[in-house]
């Protein structure tokens, strides 16, 4: 069975990377992707960066580890939303580990793409 999921989006990179090391101090968790989300049209429009914090482990670390973040990602610039998949299937694990931070970099993360 697959350990739990928890899922953190907020704006902005220092709050994504806040959220992070919340989450990690909290509980047993580990992180397992930063993504972030920069909307087709960002260029021509002012638009926040949205940034998502992944952590994986046992669902009451996740949990806890999920408020802590939410708290911290608050407290920066905004939360958007948080999730807990308790039992996620293996498409779900496999979409979690996928990651959009560099992607932008040729090769920055080749086993990724």
């Amino acid at each position: 069975m697959n350990e739990a999921i928890g899922i953190i989006e907020m704006f902005g990179f220092v709050s994504a990377i806040t959220a992070a090391d919340a989450a990690a101090k909290a509980a047993d968790v580990k992180i397992i992707a930063i993504d972030s989300n920069k909307p087709a049209n960002a260029e021509s429009v002012e638009v926040p960066l949205i940034m998502a914090v992944k952590v994986q482990g046992e669902v009451s670390a996740v949990e806890a580890a999920v408020e802590a973040a939410a708290k911290a990602a608050e407290s920066v610039s905004g939360l958007i939303n948080k999730h807990v998949i308790a039992r996620p299937t293996d498409d779900a694990v496999k979409m979690a580990n996928r990651i959009s931070v560099g992607r932008d970099k040729v090769g920055h993360i080749p086993n990724n793409a």
